[in-house]
């Protein structure tokens, strides 16, 4: 199946309303609307190449959606698309969250309030695991192969969610034996010059 060509960010500004409109929507939760809104809606990277930045951007110091707006803003518009990108992200929710903070101090009690946001809480899970989900395919081309890929995931599943590890811990264990495997898959599989 061919799939469309990718479109390009038409200005900064667009970088900066469309991360904006992200960060309203996937308040607590962004991952499910960022790979819907730049693979999905935009079109500005493949599911692949989502995965492949979101990965680099949850490695990098921050927030990983903050590091992928960046990362989006520079490749098509250098520093300027970068700061619409962060700003778009950053803007809207400190906003927000001030405004949040200020009602919550006044009706954090009432039990309607705890009640919403309890039922936020599995909304969110289901978003996730549906994106989840959605991202698996891609990794059937992923070097380390479907096997290795899902004894890591349900590793870092097990550390954390079961034994509960901090995922500091779990990335620093689990992240170098990752890449170790991969390199060493990579090693095997490039051809060797006769002498």
């Amino acid at each position: 199946m061919n799939e469309q060509p990718l479109n390009t960010p038409k200005s900064p500004s667009d970088l900066f309303f469309s991360f904006a409109g992200l960060s309203i929507k996937a308040f607590g939760g962004i991952i499910v609307f960022a790979e819907q809104m730049v693979v999905e809606r935009k079109r500005w990277l493949s599911r692949k190449e989502f995965l492949e930045d979101w990965a680099v951007a949850q490695t990098m110091p921050g927030a990983p959606v903050m590091n992928l707006s960046i990362m989006i803003g520079s490749r098509h518009f250098g520093v300027m698309g970068a700061l619409a990108g962060l700003t778009g992200i950053l803007l809207l929710p400190l906003i927000l969250i001030l405004l949040l903070v200020c009602a919550f101090a006044y009706f954090g009690e009432d039990p309607r309030i705890v009640g919403a946001l309890q039922g936020m809480g599995a909304v969110s899970a289901g978003l996730l695991i549906s994106t989840g989900v959605k991202l698996i395919k891609p990794l059937k081309v992923n070097p380390l192969g479907k096997t290795i890929c899902a004894i890591l995931g349900l590793s870092c599943f097990g550390l954390i969610a079961l034994a509960h590890y901090p995922l500091a811990t779990v990335l620093i264990c689990l992240g170098p034996l990752a890449c170790i495997l991969a390199y060493f898959k990579f090693a095997s599989s490039v051809p060797r010059e006769s002498a």
